[in-house]
């Protein structure tokens, strides 16, 4: 937990400073959620940062994963989230998982899902877990996605 709490702190610090030099303003947020910490940035117009499909906000995430690894030496999975677009983009994704599951379900027959970044494709396989059945990701980076497999 305590290990958690710093990189959450390092994180903070480096987007604050991100912040200032790109002259946005917003608010940080650090939270511990499950097994990784977590930064939120809210604000008025952050949608620079997110990019269209979120792309922006993934470079992001892994720009300051490296500054804590730069600091602490170990390898991080904090989760960045900005202006709530994670949040919202995991309720779609979610909401996708499960009219997905009902077609697989129904048919008997394996469906696969249009190429999705890692987080995404991590939603929806917890989505299908949860509901049972399994799923793998095939494809190669940037065109991986998921196929919902029959039970």
């Amino acid at each position: 937990m305590e290990r958690l709490e710093q990189e959450g702190d390092i994180a903070a610090d480096y987007l604050e400073e991100l912040l200032d030099i790109a002259d946005l303003d917003g608010d940080l947020d650090m939270d511990v959620e499950g097994d990784r910490a977590a930064v939120s940035i809210v604000g008025a117009d952050l949608s620079q940062l997110v990019g269209q499909r979120g792309e922006v906000l993934d470079a992001l995430q892994e720009l300051t994963r490296l500054a804590v690894y730069r600091e602490t030496g170990e390898r991080s999975r904090l989760m960045l989230d900005i202006s709530g677009f994670r949040a919202e983009r995991r309720a779609e994704l979610e909401k996708l998982a499960e009219d997905k599951i009902a077609e697989v379900k129904t048919s008997g027959e394996s469906v696969s899902l249009r190429a999705m970044s890692p987080f995404e494709r991590k939603v929806v396989h917890d989505a299908v877990a949860a509901a049972g059945l399994s799923s793998e990701s095939e494809g190669v980076e940037p065109r991986r996605y998921v196929v919902i497999l029959p039970s």
